[in-house]
């Protein structure tokens, strides 16, 4: 195994934890606490998220690792064997349809719904808090276990990887 390739699932098991550890905050108790607030606060923090999370760390960090993992996944399938090849190719695939592929089908849609409501409309609140609370958090939660998976994929397959390539052929 090249040091190379080494280092990228070192990271890769970080970037998945990160990613998902952001996912679990939302899930846990940032969207309980949006829920929460009076009017419509909740509904426009909600949307100044939405708007801000695209000029920072974590979209480049997210929208990253769906290309690390495509890579991580073909690395698995194709230059791997045994435990160690599906762990890895799991990881991968884990990631890009539990959390690349929900956020696209799933959450950005309605994300992209909220941001063109009007806060001060009563029906507005009540989409926010009957609709779009329960099921982009459900989504989200989805997203938070796939990147704890694939992290963890990658954790135990990382070793397996180790011990295949260091025996003698």
């Amino acid at each position: 195994m090249s040091t190379v390739f080494f280092c990228l699932i070192q990271f890769t098991i970080l970037a998945y934890a990160l990613v998902g550890g952001v996912f679990l905050a939302f899930s846990d108790f940032i969207m309980r606490s949006l829920a929460l607030t009076r009017g419509h606060a909740g509904v426009e923090a909600m949307q100044v998220i939405n708007r801000e999370v695209f000029r920072w760390v974590f979209m480049a960090l997210f929208l990253g690792m769906a290309a690390v993992s495509l890579v991580i996944a073909g690395y698995g399938a194709f230059w791997l064997s045994g435990p160690a090849g599906a762990l890895i190719m799991m990881a991968g695939l884990v990631y890009l349809v539990g959390c690349f592929g929900v956020t696209v089908f799933f959450n950005v849609p309605m994300n992209k719904a909220l941001a063109g409501m009007d806060i001060s409309l009563d029906s507005t609140r009540d989409y926010w808090l009957r609709t779009y609370v329960p099921r982009w958090t459900f989504w989200n939660s989805v997203r938070t276990v796939a990147c704890t998976v694939s992290a963890a994929m990658l954790l135990f397959g990382l070793p397996w990887m180790i011990q295949i390539q260091s025996q003698p052929a």
